[in-house]
């Protein structure tokens, strides 16, 4: 899968900047989220492979600290990016006249970059300031912002209440938004008259629904799992997590051919 994943995401790459007639809003947005897929992918794998082909247990706080940055803002940039490719299915539909001079990829990208790591930098501060005297182990082979603040031996309520309020705004937002994207593109597509053009139109949403289900399924599965941990298997957490940021990576190849 990771092998799916760097090469295909990299093929998409190479591509969109070689073909001039693919230097639109949509494929620029591909091309973003294949650059966050490249991100997830490097920022998980080295200690993926370390733990399962090297039996490598142990790990510095500060290169935990370096993964778990990297892996929560590369997280929230796929779904800004998913975000705004909803917005672009919309655009696309609701006002095609006006699509190319709308979007302006350049300044939606750099508000994304600055998006998800202006909210993570200060997670890292919060967890870096506490204390971690306790050897315990990770419940997965790559740090977590839960997972770290068991390990420190002092109050991480600052931490846990800053944590909370990135993911409701960020990845909670993000949902919301894409939910709303569809509602109008869903009354955009009623008020067409022909069902060939209604289809027509769908259609360029079709990889983007797929993906956007696949990114976030199993995280709000792992939301359920936290809420009622007693009755589901402690495996079923691990596995969700693997797959939430396996899947997407692996996706976006698969979609676009």
């Amino acid at each position: 899968m990771y092998l799916i994943a760097i090469l295909g995401n990299s093929l998409i790459l190479f591509v969109i900047k070689t073909q001039q007639n693919l230097h639109q809003p949509m494929y620029l947005f591909l091309s973003l989220l294949s650059v966050t897929d490249l991100g997830l992918s490097l920022s998980t794998l080295p200690t993926m492979l370390s733990v399962f082909l090297f039996n490598t247990r142990e790990m510095g706080i500060d290169v935990c600290l370096t993964q778990l940055f990297f892996i929560h803002t590369f997280s929230m940039m796929e779904s800004s990016v998913l975000v705004a490719m909803a917005f672009d299915c919309f655009i696309a539909i609701r006002h095609p006249l006006r699509y190319a001079s709308t979007l302006t990829s350049a300044r939606i990208g750099l508000a994304i970059i600055i998006r998800a790591s202006g909210l993570n930098i200060p997670s890292v501060i919060l967890l870096k300031r506490l204390p971690y005297s306790k050897i315990q182990p990770l419940s997965y082979s790559y740090c977590l912002h839960s997972d770290v603040m068991k390990m420190a031996c002092a109050d991480v309520t600052s931490s846990s209440f800053y944590g909370l309020f990135v993911i409701l705004s960020s990845l909670g937002l993000d949902s919301v938004l894409i939910v709303l994207s569809y509602i109008m593109i869903l009354q955009t597509l009623l008020s067409i008259t022909s069902w060939q053009e209604r289809l027509k139109a769908l259609n360029t949403c079709v990889s983007h629904i797929c993906v956007s289900l696949l990114f976030y399924t199993p995280l709000i599965s792992l939301s359920m799992i936290h809420r009622f941990k007693k009755q589901a298997l402690p495996q079923s957490q691990i596995l969700l997590s693997y797959l939430h940021l396996l899947f997407p990576q692996c996706s976006i190849p698969l979609y676009t051919a």
